[in-house]
């Protein structure tokens, strides 16, 4: 099957393997695709569209309107009537393995490093790609929450709208990174992609498992924790070596899943200098912090046990972020990407210059405190970044300034009332990507589980006014956080994407106003 074209034969053989394909019906002179896409805007001659999530029948028709001669569903259509019709057991599975054939299985091409967790994914890979991009001479291409990277040129970067793309979207930018010159791949997978077999069939050179925590339950996401943590270990079991935060909860579940897919042979495990595991394992590597302050941070990483020796990556390295939980992004991006042949000169040259995004953006003012501006989008991250700031600065003040997501992790709005009542002094609610939600729904239900007698809250749903009364009342002592959006420029409110300041420019706007 040659890259860019997909016929009925192969589809047919393709599917059946893969025990997916319920009935096939074979129009005249559409038995040849050279386009296929799953947005009916997008249709042309001899497209085959794939009728998936949010489908409806008008779709098809477009698409047909359009040229489509072939459609993929799990039912039959009348509005396909004269196409090439390919009923299957699972859409999105069918959507997978298609666009893998249809661009000539890009993924063989690439080495691919994955990572999963609920914290720490992308900051994990901005330092994996940073290491392997001197290592490879630039050809190192990223998918990432914040951005995806498919080449050296600024037109080859783009805004990501998904941690982990639709799978058409994936192998295509596969693809495009391979034209491009890329021979490896840093990719964050989300729970979500297992859910919805963003990923299926898509095996990993490295996977990375970095941590759980309860996120992203609720009706539109996962039913339970243990559905949750499930998705999160299938990308264990398709990885060629597997990479483990042995701080991790539910430690010895996501050993064993790793043990059962690679044997103990491949699995590498990582923790801090007398961590306290939930279950008895020898571990690799050991993280010991060395200096930090609000800028940087400096920490050895030594080899405990022959494997580990093996890499050569003992010594002392420098990152750009501060707090020990990015000592640990750190320390899994060092070893990943030794594995992947990186010598560990090249990692103490990379690390220092890293810099993510949205994480931990620090501006400074003179009457008005320091603003620190961080993607922290759940328990465990807002509660880690709290924690270190408060150890850290000495503040007067902790002014947190956070809003959560409307229609999915519903669980994040008690972890968000619980990281508050922690370190908080006063708690800003305001808006955050409500979706088809009331705004004020959810920040009353993140103040539902907020200590009143810890913090003082106030409601504000404009997220610009929020920002600015806390700026404004902050004195220099304060420190201002704004969480959860990091450098997000669009608010998801009812369907609609709206173009909107990100933190950091709302936050360096009221300080030049102020000052």
């Amino acid at each position: 099957m040659q890259s860019g074209v997909l016929a009925v034969p192969e589809i047919k053989k393709l599917l059946q393997e893969h025990q997916l394909l319920q009935s096939l019906v074979i129009a005249p002179k559409a038995e040849m695709f050279t386009e296929i896409t799953y947005d009916s805007r997008k249709a042309g001659a001899q497209t085959l569209f794939i009728c998936k999530g949010n489908f409806r029948p008008e779709y098809l028709a477009s698409a047909k309107k359009a040229g489509a001669t072939g459609y993929v569903a799990e039912q039959y259509y009348p509005e396909g009537d004269g196409m090439t019709a390919i009923i299957v057991s699972d859409v999105q599975k069918a959507m997978a393995l298609l666009g893998a054939a249809f661009y000539d299985y890009p993924q063989n091409e690439l080495f691919i490093i994955a990572y999963t967790g609920t914290k720490g994914k992308t900051t994990s890979s901005y330092f994996a790609r940073g290491i392997l991009e001197t290592a490879t001479g630039d050809r190192t291409a990223l998918f990432s929450t914040i951005d995806r990277i498919l080449g050296p040129e600024p037109d080859q970067r783009f805004k990501s709208n998904l941690t982990t793309p639709e799978s058409l979207d994936l192998f295509h930018d596969m693809r495009q990174a391979i034209n491009n010159g890329m021979n490896h791949l840093v990719m964050e997978v989300s729970s979500q992609a297992y859910k919805k077999s963003r990923v299926y069939g898509l095996k990993y050179d490295i996977g990375l498992f970095l941590n759980i925590s309860p996120d992203h339950i609720g009706k539109n996401e996962h039913p339970t924790f243990e559905d949750y943590l499930f998705c999160k270990e299938q990308l264990l079991l398709n990885s060629k070596t597997c990479v483990i935060n042995a701080e991790t909860a539910h430690l010895l579940d996501v050993y064993q899943t790793a043990k059962a897919s690679v044997g103990t042979e491949n699995i590498y495990l990582y923790a801090r200098k007398d961590a306290q595991l939930s279950f008895d394992v020898p571990v690799d590597f050991e993280i010991a912090n060395d200096f930090e302050d609000l800028k940087q941070s400096e920490f050895k990483l030594s080899a405990k046990t022959k494997k580990a020796q093996a890499l050569a990556i003992d010594g002392t390295y420098t990152i750009a972020l501060a707090g020990d939980y990015n000592e640990g992004n750190a320390a899994s991006a060092i070893i990943a990407s030794a594995l992947a042949g990186a010598r560990k000169a090249v990692a103490q040259e990379a690390l220092p210059l890293v810099k993510v995004p949205g994480r931990m953006e620090m501006l400074t003012s003179k009457e008005h405190g320091t603003v620190y501006i961080d993607y922290a989008h759940n328990y465990a991250s807002l509660s880690a970044l709290l924690k270190f700031l408060r150890q850290q600065t000495h503040a007067g003040k902790i002014r947190v300034v956070v809003g959560s997501t409307g229609d999915k992790g519903v669980s994040r709005r008690e972890g968000f009332g619980k990281a508050l009542s922690e370190e908080a002094d006063i708690a800003y609610l305001t808006t955050d990507d409500p979706g088809f939600e009331d705004p004020m729904q959810i920040a009353q239900e993140i103040d539902a589980h907020i200590d009143h007698e810890r913090v003082e809250v106030i409601f504000e749903l404009d997220r610009k006014k929020a920002t600015r009364l806390a700026i404004e009342a902050s004195t220099a002592e304060d420190v201002v956080v704004l969480a959860g959006r990091g450098e997000d420029k669009y608010l998801k409110v009812k369907g609609e994407e709206i173009l909107y300041p990100t933190d950091v420019e709302l936050a360096q706007e009221i300080l030049e106003e102020l000052e």
